[in-house]
């Protein structure tokens, strides 16, 4: 079973509409969806604030360059432009980690790194993962730790610039919940 965990953000357009539209694309592969959260743009680019949530999901047919093509395809759909790296962008989809059955994935190839990069250093990945895997783990720099702990490290205006909202993309009325 290839299990991925996907950031999805957007702040350009109907954000909300989106958002959802890959929920809806992964279906029942969709396993747990987060609450959205509304946050500050990340990497010093003048925009709008962002709506981001994390989904989980599985599909035992998908390794992880399928997951990565699959994030294309929904940013494609969506009419992503890539103008500016940490731009505005209609729909962002992020392999954030991958576990093809036998642990997690570790790749630094450059089209697909894994785990990402950067996702220990940013909020807006890490509290919307804890609302659907609060015992994750992630491993960065060499390190492998739980979720929660990435973030405890990060800088306090990083962490506070997170904000839950109302939105629900999964249609059950509670986001965070799993499908």
């Amino acid at each position: 079973m290839s299990r991925a965990v996907l950031s999805i953000g957007s702040n350009i357009g109907d954000h909300e509409a989106h958002l959802r539209s890959v929920v809806e694309a992964l279906g029942r592969r969709a396993v747990a969806v987060s609450a959205v959260y509304s946050t500050a743009p990340w990497g010093g680019v003048e925009q709008q604030d962002f709506l981001n949530a994390v989904i989980v999901a599985e599909d035992a047919a998908f390794a992880p360059d399928d997951w990565l093509r699959f994030g294309r395809e929904c940013e494609a759909a969506a009419e992503r432009v890539r103008v500016e790296r940490w731009g505005p962008r209609s729909l962002d989809v992020d392999v954030v980690s991958c576990d093809a059955g036998d642990g997690e994935v570790l790749s630094d190839d450059p089209e697909l790194t894994l785990p990402h990069p950067r996702a220990h250093q940013r909020a807006f990945v890490l509290v919307p993962w804890l609302d659907v895997e609060p015992d994750a783990v992630l491993t960065a720099e060499g390190e492998t730790r739980r979720i929660d702990d990435w973030l405890d490290g990060l800088e306090a205006a990083e962490r506070d610039g997170v904000h839950r909202t109302d939105l629900n993309l999964t249609g059950t009325g509670v986001g965070g919940q799993a499908r």
